[in-house]
């Protein structure tokens, strides 16, 4: 029987927060680039590398607003390394122009985290003309890390560290729609916001899996995971009825707050438990067992495939 809150065998549970996964534990020379850390647990993640000595990339859509989390940070952690730069997700251009920016800096990048998403109720496409769930939530950090893949591989090859990739998935991944996955990319009569929203997460899973299958092919000294963070009550929710009422009548008793919600991407992000792990998805900072489809290697060349097509040619 499952209880909220049981140590699993990393030591953390659900109750366990981003600081008390990462105490100990001192980041000072690594870069990290966070996605959507302007709210959320994309905030309180940047907040505690921070805290740690990581130099963090804010790479957000809203500007002041990061801006704002960034001198929060700053009031509480005088020393701490945060910058912001702007990436809209849902613009393979603006993933593009990131990229590029990027690499002009002549940064290096040990920690990539792909955490940005957006829940829609309604049908809409991306700048791109893509369904907005998948545009974003997978396809974008689909082309960000391919494009910052060779600086990662560079980084870690001159200064012998491992790099670490690591996607925000979410339970939600076990309501993706059945079948191909082009079947229903652009189909407003079949949309549902679950469905949709459940694929994106599904294709966040699969990706980090194939992209760690590569990898370790390769021989390259990074690794890629997948996690589901929690039931969180964040933006990403609010204005979505069913939801809310999951939430309320459901979900309460196990609903973390930031600094919990945080925790298992802080914990892939900088404890060393997980070095040279790969292709796993966590829970509550601890090995769990997705969907047997998100763990479908045949699926997941499928979706690499297809996600290469869609990038390829923008």
């Amino acid at each position: 029987m499952w209880i909220f809150g049981r140590k699993g065998a990393s030591g953390f549970s659900a109750t366990s927060t981003a600081e008390e996964v990462t105490e100990g534990i001192h980041g000072s020379g690594l870069t990290a680039i966070v996605t959507g850390a302007t709210s959320g647990i994309g905030s309180e993640t940047t907040r505690v590398l921070a805290l740690r000595g990581v130099h963090v990339i804010m790479a957000v859509r809203n500007i002041q607003k990061a801006i704002q989390v960034k001198e929060t940070i700053l009031k509480d952690t005088p020393d701490a390394k945060v910058d912001v730069m702007e990436l809209d997700l849902s613009s393979m251009a603006s993933i593009r122009n990131f990229a590029a920016k990027y690499r002009s800096l002549g940064l290096p990048l040990h920690i990539l985290i792909n955490n940005a998403g957006v829940l829609s109720p309604q049908f809409k496409l991306s700048k791109d003309n893509i369904e907005l769930h998948f545009a974003t939530n997978h396809l974008g950090h689909f082309l960000l890390t391919n494009l910052l893949l060779e600086t990662m591989k560079t980084t870690s090859y001159e200064q012998n560290t491992e790099g670490r990739i690591i996607n925000v998935s979410s339970e939600g991944h076990r309501f993706a729609y059945s079948g191909h996955l082009s079947d229903y990319m652009n189909n407003e009569l079949s949309y549902s916001s679950i469905y949709a929203y459940g694929l994106s997460k599904l294709a966040n899973i699969l990706h980090a899996n194939e992209l760690a299958r590569l990898l370790k092919e390769d021989g390259v000294n990074i690794t890629a995971n997948s996690l589901h963070p929690g039931f969180i009550d964040t933006e990403l929710f609010r204005g979505h009825n069913i939801f809310s009422i999951i939430c309320n009548r459901i979900l309460r008793y196990f609903i973390k707050d930031l600094s919990q919600g945080a925790a298992t991407t802080c914990y892939l992000a900088l404890n060393p438990q997980v070095k040279g792990v790969t292709g796993e998805y966590f829970v509550d900072s601890n090995f769990a067992k997705p969907s047997l489809r998100a763990k479908d290697q045949e699926l997941a060349k499928e979706l690499w495939e297809f996600s290469m097509g869609l990038t390829s040619s923008k």
